[in-house]
């Protein structure tokens, strides 16, 4: 007969334990709640790490106690998401209620004043809503140009030709490279004295030619380069996609003589359908968050300031770090709200079929 160990027993909620990491959390909480409302930044902050570790010691403890040995194994992975992503979130988020400057050493707590400066104030309102409404036209002309370029690529590298194994590197090379470096090659592109783009105009109109001289060239310019860098990314997807389908579909369709455009309907897009949709979502939230073409190509200028970049402008530069967390937030916000969107419409359409 085989004997079985039963793990032990979690301790009552009102333990003093070691391992009570539910009195721990609880207590945690309070004193470091206590201890910013009431005690300098300074002190406060090694209060808080000093609680945070104290509930990890006594989670690990509880782990080992009743045999938890799997997430024990998960527990550094944990601890890092923790320490580089989770605890950055809430620090920034606790910011955004304080009135606080980066090039000073005072803070205090105001509440949602912030929230409601950055929305109402008529100066800040008014450059927010404006570089809210230009990242809004970044989003719909970058994410569409990029979706249709992509396309397009799929379905040529979906065929054999020759070269194509060359083509297709040779293809996915801006999407390697960091967008600083894309950003000063199309810096020296569009230059009006010797870019390549200045060069070409001047040899058909005899003039000289400045692309970024106006908000829509500079658009033009930036949408141009983003969907440059980005366009391979949808292909790859779309292109997975492609490749998966069943040859036998299609050998049965042309048996059958249908259009080749009942096929791409009824046999091609089913299978690219969904990720598609997943293109859009990802290149939707990055083109959301687009600041550094901007800053390499324009700086802002000629009206093409977007949300991200006035973010920068606000928090590093005139050090208004609250403000910036603020805005930040509200941003994370709206993107929430995008992707939530994006499911809900995508649920609808799975269950519709």
């Amino acid at each position: 007969m085989t004997s079985t160990t039963v793990p032990a027993a979690p301790p009552a909620f009102t333990a003093f334990s070691p391992d009570n990491w539910r009195l721990a959390l609880i207590a945690g909480i309070v004193i470091s709640a206590v201890a910013i409302a009431a005690l300098p930044s300074g002190v406060a902050f090694w209060i808080t790490g000093i609680m945070m570790a104290l509930v990890a010691i006594a989670a690990t403890m509880n782990a080992v106690r009743r045999r938890y040995y799997g997430g024990l194994l998960v527990a550094p992975a944990i601890a890092v998401l923790f320490v580089m992503n989770i605890f950055p979130l809430l620090w920034s988020l606790g910011l955004s209620f304080f009135a606080y400057q980066s090039n000073q050493q005072t803070i205090r707590f105001v509440g949602l004043n912030n929230y409601i400066k950055v929305l109402t104030n008529d100066l800040a309102a008014k450059d927010n809503w404006a570089a809210l409404t230009n990242t809004a036209m970044f989003v719909v002309f970058t994410v569409a140009a990029q979706m249709v370029i992509g396309f397009l690529l799929a379905l040529l590298f979906s065929k054999q030709f020759p070269l194509r194994k060359y083509l297709l590197i040779l293809v996915l090379t801006p999407m390697m490279l960091s967008v600083v470096a894309a950003g000063v090659f199309f810096t020296y592109y569009y230059d009006p004295t010797f870019g390549i783009l200045s060069y070409i105009m001047r040899e058909m109109t005899g003039e000289q030619f400045i692309l970024m001289d106006n908000k829509a060239g500079a658009v033009a310019g930036i949408v141009f380069a983003d969907a440059w860098m980005w366009s391979p990314f949808v292909m790859l997807l779309v292109l997975a996609g492609l490749v998966s389908v069943p040859k036998y579909l299609y050998e049965a369709a042309a048996i059958d003589r249908v259009s080749g455009w009942r096929q791409f309907r009824t046999i091609t897009f089913p299978y690219i359908r969904g990720l598609l949709m997943l293109a859009l979502l990802f290149r939707t939230i990055e083109a959301f968050k687009i600041a550094d073409l901007v800053i390499l190509l324009t700086k802002g200028g000629n009206d093409t300031m977007t949300i991200s970049y006035h973010l920068i402008r606000i928090a590093n530069e005139q050090n208004k770090t609250s403000e910036g967390a603020a805005i930040s937030y509200l941003m994370l916000f709206m993107v929430i709200v995008l992707t939530n969107l994006y499911l809900y419409l995508a649920n609808r359409r799975t269950q519709g079929n």
